[in-house]
């Protein structure tokens, strides 16, 4: 009997520590921070408490109104005290930097951040401040064939509809890359050609590619795609796989 209550009492530790160790994984959700701006849900205001810089982050300690809690943006020179607006931010719970060799409880991955805009008031403004914070993508050069059975990125653009919820292909550059946010990897490629004034078509996908890849991807065409947090998509590829040259 004492063995068994043994047994019992071991199996329930193992049991409590295999879910405390689960709760310990990173986690990603969008929520929004602490506090709400009079712009909106969406946009926020803050004073840059503390700045810590990595090889490809700026992660930020900021405070808006009684609330501080820390940012990640892309790379760039910012200092204590400064005030910028940003709009939306994705959540993730326990993200651990292995740059910093620290984890986050709670960490807010912005897109783009407004320098010192002040927030007007309705709902229509705080809709334009949060497409201006969107990150602007030159034009490339370039000058890239469709492959055998697909179709162009202007073709695309040109003729969103008749697309939608299609499977295509589509070669191109790759002229930016995010990796690993909400569980994948988002890949932005180009052509050279453009249709309805777009030229830069956003990609979904497992697969790892490099800045200046040029590749084909097959994936899924999705319109309107709204992810919240100020992350919506005209036009975007989903769950898009590479394919061989």
């Amino acid at each position: 009997m004492k063995l068994t209550l043994t047994a019992i009492s071991v199996l329930t530790a193992l049991l409590l520590f295999s879910c405390r160790e689960k709760e310990k994984e990173p986690q990603e959700q969008y929520v929004q921070p602490p506090q709400q701006s009079s712009a909106g849900a969406n946009v926020h205001t803050v004073v840059v408490q503390e700045v810590i810089q990595a090889r490809a982050y700026t992660y930020l300690r900021v405070k808006e109104k009684d609330s501080e809690f820390w940012i990640a943006i892309t790379k760039r020179e910012i200092e204590a005290g400064e005030t910028f607006s940003f709009a939306g931010g994705l959540a993730m719970k326990n993200f651990e930097s292995k740059d910093l060799q620290r984890t986050f409880e709670t960490l807010y991955l912005v897109d783009k951040i407004a320098d010192n805009e002040p927030l007007p008031s309705g709902s229509k403004q705080s809709e334009e401040i949060t497409r201006r914070m969107k990150p602007a993508i030159d034009k490339k050069e370039i000058s890239i064939e469709p492959v055998e059975g697909g179709i162009s990125i202007g073709e695309l653009f040109s003729n969103r509809d008749s697309y939608a919820n299609k499977t295509v292909l589509i070669k191109g550059q790759v002229t930016k890359v995010n990796r690993g946010i909400m569980g994948r990897n988002w890949v932005h490629l180009q052509d050279g050609t453009s249709g309805s004034g777009n030229y830069d078509l956003t990609i979904t996908t497992q697969d790892e590619v490099s800045l200046g890849d040029i590749v084909t991807f097959e994936g899924m065409i999705v319109l309107n795609k709204d992810f919240g947090a100020g992350y919506t998509y005209d036009v975007i590829m989903e769950e898009a796989k590479q394919q061989a040259e």
